[in-house]
């Protein structure tokens, strides 16, 4: 499998008890795949897996797939604490029909690299799909190594891997030794020199809510070459790029970020918190002025703060601001909200360290 481009680690929508909201599921799916994003990630910790029961999780896989109906490619995380859980995963996964799986190392555990590879090697013989390794050493403790590299690249199903460490040095210790492997950017801020070291895709958390941005430095970079192109759109991302990934409350900014956009996706679930009054003035703002800077760069192939559904950039015939279509399983409308142009106000930003999220 080629991963070629951007994928989207989508969020579960909550309604106010925290029970999962399967309508506004369905017009996120919708509203991205409309959006021109190339593949959609279920169980990514953007998702909120971690918080959801095996119930849950299972339900999940057979919702996305008959909502996405292979329009897109479906990629089915498999994270868990053990193994025979996450081999559990992987073949629900493929029984539903999914395209791909996201493999990580257990948390808290701290395998070794070898017995981090007999883990990700016991999912893939079980399963046997295309697999997108995902190295977030600052979430799990344990780095893919080149030992870790090496073992799990005699299966061939090993395809792509999600680079989350934030480390310079991998990015070209990736490039340079393991070439078989499709470079996948996973650490947002690092965007433009994945690009430049030849990544072929961008798993990007806020994609859910601004995926248009991403897919635009996504197509200067990798599709047109263009680097100084992508600097100009780099540079209009990274004030939120600072906020999600330094400010301590990523999957909080990106739901709000959706609800920004005329689609209100809940709470997280405990023990995570909603933003404050403060915190969602300050990302309202911060969407507003990136939006602007943007749509003066690329000209009218990008949504305002406020406004869903938008034009695809490698598409001229699509209408932007389309309004998208009604659930099919309760008929509700989406609303859209919009914001008064002199709120807003200055970034709070808290440094934190775990960066890099799908």
């Amino acid at each position: 499998m080629k991963f070629e481009g951007i994928y989207t680690p989508v969020i579960t929508p909550h309604e106010a008890d925290g029970s999962i909201n399967e309508p506004m599921l369905e017009a996120v799916i919708e509203h991205l795949i409309a959006s021109g994003v190339h593949g959609l990630i279920l169980a990514g910790t953007t998702g909120e897996y971690y918080a959801q029961s095996r119930e849950e999780r299972l339900h999940l896989m057979q919702v996305f797939h008959a909502i996405i109906n292979q329009r897109v490619p479906l990629i089915v995380g498999t994270g868990a604490m053990r193994t025979e859980d996450s081999v559990d995963y992987a073949v629900a996964a493929a029984k539903i029909g999914a395209d791909a799986l996201l493999v990580a190392t257990p948390p808290y555990a701290v395998p070794t690299e070898h017995e981090n590879a007999l883990h990700a090697l016991a999912i893939d013989r079980a399963a046997n799909l295309p697999i997108m390794l995902y190295n977030y050493p600052g979430r799990m403790g344990v780095e893919m190594g080149e030992e870790y590299l090496d073992r799990v690249g005699r299966s061939p199903n090993f395809t792509a891997i999600k680079e989350s460490s934030g480390d310079i040095n991998r990015l070209h210790l990736l490039a340079r030794d393991y070439p078989h492997i499709q470079l996948g950017c996973g650490m947002d801020d690092q965007a433009l020199e994945f690009f430049a070291w030849g990544a072929s895709c961008w798993v990007c958390a806020g994609s859910n809510f601004a995926p248009q941005a991403h897919l635009a430095l996504y197509q200067a970079c990798r599709l047109e070459g263009d680097f100084e192109k992508g600097r100009r759109i780099m540079m209009a991302m990274l004030p939120l790029m600072r906020v999600l990934e330094q400010g301590g409350k990523f999957v909080q900014c990106i739901k709000y970020g959706l609800s920004v956009r005329g689609m209100p996706v809940g709470p997280p679930r405990k023990p995570l918190q909603p933003l404050n009054k403060d915190e969602k003035r300050d990302l309202e703002q911060v969407i507003r002025v990136m939006d602007r800077t943007l749509q003066h760069i690329m000209g009218d192939t990008l949504p305002v703060a406020g406004v869903m559904g938008s034009q695809r950039l490698d598409s001229a015939t699509d209408e932007a601001g389309k309004r998208q279509p009604k659930s099919r399983f309760d008929g509700r409308e989406r609303k859209q909200q919009t914001y008064d142009e002199n709120d807003g106000g200055p970034l709070r930003l808290a440094q934190r360290e775990d960066v890099g999220r799908v």
